[in-house]
């Protein structure tokens, strides 16, 4: 419970605060992250990581 509950929290901040900006950022690093994550012990791995 304890991670949904960090996602409400920061969903609330963004409302409350009006800093929309920030979900595109957010977006885009879960998706990289994500990305590195599922490609790690693949045939891809080291043309990811050559991005970088």
């Amino acid at each position: 419970m304890g991670k949904i509950a960090i996602v409400k929290e920061f969903w609330e901040f963004l409302k409350v605060r009006k800093k929309w900006w920030l979900m595109p950022i957010i977006i885009f690093l879960v998706l990289l992250g994500a990305i590195i994550v599922l490609t790690e012990g693949s045939a891809i791995a080291p043309f990811i990581y050559t991005l970088f």
